[in-house]
């Protein structure tokens, strides 16, 4: 393109130029933003001298120049094309600012206005005639991007009807509905659908409810002749086996004996009552099982046992065990698991078994002893990866004859002696020789007994309902 194109280029006949038809244009051609700068050389060239709008829009842009540094961006207009016989319009390169574009919408860059701030009125321009299938020069330019869609904000009209097209799918019915349903039919299915949600409310409250737990007491028995508190019945737990309970944040319950049949307070409260209401029972330890409880006797009086003590235990035991809760006997609560269903004790370990190792010292529970779980033990679930343990020992009776339905969890290391029982027609009534409340006091090298509780209450929260 020659650089001695004339600045003023040729309108056609029939089209007015707008800067010599309208005295606002050629004011606003006058204004700095028009002119080219001050002592501008006289043989210069106007595509030399005046900059294309993108180029002044870069230059604002870059950092070389900071004082017309600006973050707008010139919107750009598509140009019409010119009709048959028009010529061609030329680009912001060819012609200079005083002379703009027909089909270009006038610009006023931010800044550039004329004096006391007002800015000259944009420049009318006649265009020719659009080609046939084009949109003409007044037709209302697209949205911008990220504008509201038309129609936006507005109140919606509720009176319209919008039918769904022609062809589009109907809805399903609800899951409920059966094609031969009746009302009578559908009401049913609700009713049943709510009744299930107040079932499914009511679980969860009893499954989020804190876990209560029963132990039974341990009871000392009047001395004959003695005053004051040793001359009454005393039903008691020891605090060990309680707090132990109770570390996981469980209930704890002592269960005493029932008095139904007592002459100064009559009750009807019955041990099956507590089988209702708590949701496991724990046997602790304490006094030796009677010989008359599995049909033996004693061959020493100073080893009559509780007999007292073992109905008590037998019939909570079988009461829990027909509720379906799980039953946790500890030391006598082993041996008192066996004989429930047909099993025999050792009535003192050194007497009937000369063979055995010590299972009792005056040590008490610092006494200790290794134990040995057998193939398919439930404790080797309970202790993955463990065949062998330390666990104390207190007891000087110990399971002679399995009873029925009782399966070996554990014997003892030294003499083979049982060491723990289960009830295989039961989800958990489980036994053990040892005592694991005392375990963690007695340091690390004892078995770590809270997998055990953990079970047994994890059985607790599945057999509640």
């Amino acid at each position: 393109m020659s650089e001695n194109k004339s600045d003023h280029p040729e309108v056609p006949d029939g089209a007015s130029r707008p800067a010599d038809a309208d005295p606002a244009g050629t004011a606003a051609s006058s204004t700095p933003s028009a002119a080219g700068p001050v002592g501008t050389p006289p043989g210069s060239s106007p595509a030399s001298t005046f900059a294309s709008p993108s180029e002044k829009a870069a230059q604002r842009a870059s950092t070389d120049a900071p004082e017309s540094a600006s973050t707008v961006t010139p919107a750009v207009t598509p140009a019409v094309t010119p009709g048959a016989g028009e010529p061609a319009a030329p680009t912001p390169d060819e012609r200079p600012e005083h002379a703009p574009a027909a089909a270009e919408a006038p610009r006023i860059p931010i800044g550039e206005t004329g004096e006391a701030g007002k800015s000259a009125p944009a420049p009318t321009a006649q265009t020719g005639p659009a080609d046939a299938g084009e949109a003409p020069a007044s037709a209302v330019p697209p949205p911008r991007r990220g504008a509201a869609p038309a129609g936006f904000g507005q109140a919606p009209d509720f009176s319209a009807h919008n039918p769904p097209p022609p062809g589009a799918i109907p809805p399903e019915p609800p899951r409920y509905l059966r094609p031969s349903d009746s009302a009578w039919a559908v009401f049913g299915r609700i009713i049943a659908a709510r009744a299930r949600q107040l079932f499914d409310r009511a679980g969860q409250r009893i499954t989020q409810r804190t876990l209560r737990i029963g132990v039974s007491a341990r009871i000392f028995h009047p001395e004959p002749g003695a005053q004051g508190l040793r001359g009454k019945t005393l039903q008691y737990l020891e605090e060990s086996i309680a707090h132990w309970v109770m570390s996981r944040d469980v209930i704890v319950f002592m269960i005493p004996t029932v008095g139904h049949q007592g002459m100064l307070h009559p009750s009807n409260i019955r041990l099956r009552d507590y089988a209702k209401h708590l949701d496991g029972l724990l046997l602790q330890g304490g006094a030796d099982v009677s010989p008359q409880t599995y049909a033996e006797i004693s061959p020493r009086p100073e080893w009559p046992g509780d007999r007292v003590r073992d109905m008590y235990e037998l019939e909570l035991l079988h009461e829990f065990v027909e509720s379906g809760k799980p039953v946790l006997g500890v030391c006598r609560g082993c041996q008192l698991i066996n004989v429930a269903f047909g099993g025999t004790l050792y009535q003192d370990i050194a007497t009937d078994v000369p063979t055995a190792g010590v299972h009792v010292s005056e040590h008490y529970d610092q006494h200790r002893h290794s134990i040995t779980f057998p193939e398919g033990s439930t404790f080797s679930s309970m202790f993955p990866g463990r065949r062998e343990a330390i666990v104390n020992s207190i007891h000087h009776q110990a399971v002679k004859s399995l009873g029925r339905d009782l399966t070996v969890e554990a014997v003892s290391g030294s003499d083979g002696l049982i060491e723990a029982v289960r009830y295989r027609r039961a989800p958990f009534v489980v036994g053990v020789q040892w005592h694991p409340e005392f375990h963690r006091a007695g340091g690390p090298e004892l078995l770590d007994c809270t997998p055990l509780l953990d079970t047994f209450l994890r059985s607790a929260r599945e057999t509640r309902f």
